[in-house]
């Protein structure tokens, strides 16, 4: 591997990967799909910076930010990840907004931990666009 294969490889991160959400107690496809940037892209790395900068927006006088906001901020850089998606609410198509991804996310825990193991999973984007 050379410096051009690690700089080319996260500018493909940062086209994404799908993800389908699995049933998480059968394992099946649910039929939403993600389209998710890559753990060394510049989106999740402009995500990671803009976390940063809303915690201390968040901080009280004495710098501490509650778990409520915590939760908040770590919810809205893991929605900056998702860069496109096939969702459907009573059979109509979800528009993507960063807030519908937020609500789509807080929907369910295992909704989440999918999104954010996929995220952080290097080997999904490996060699495939």
């Amino acid at each position: 591997m050379q410096l051009n294969d690690i700089i080319s490889d996260a500018q493909d991160q940062d086209r994404g990967r799908d993800f389908d959400l699995l049933d998480p107690v059968t394992g099946k496809p649910t039929g939403i799909t993600l389209r998710i940037a890559g753990p060394d892209s510049a989106t999740q790395a402009r995500a990671r910076l803009q976390m940063v900068d809303d915690l201390a927006e968040m901080a009280d006088v004495n710098g501490r930010v509650s778990a409520v906001d915590r939760e908040k901020a770590r919810l809205n850089t893991l929605a900056r990840c998702v860069l496109g998606w096939d969702v459907k609410e009573d059979g109509q198509p979800v528009p993507f907004s960063q807030a519908n991804v937020v609500r789509f996310l807080k929907a369910a825990l295992w909704v989440q931990q999918q999104v954010d193991g996929f995220a952080s999973d290097r080997a999904a984007f490996r060699g495939r666009a």
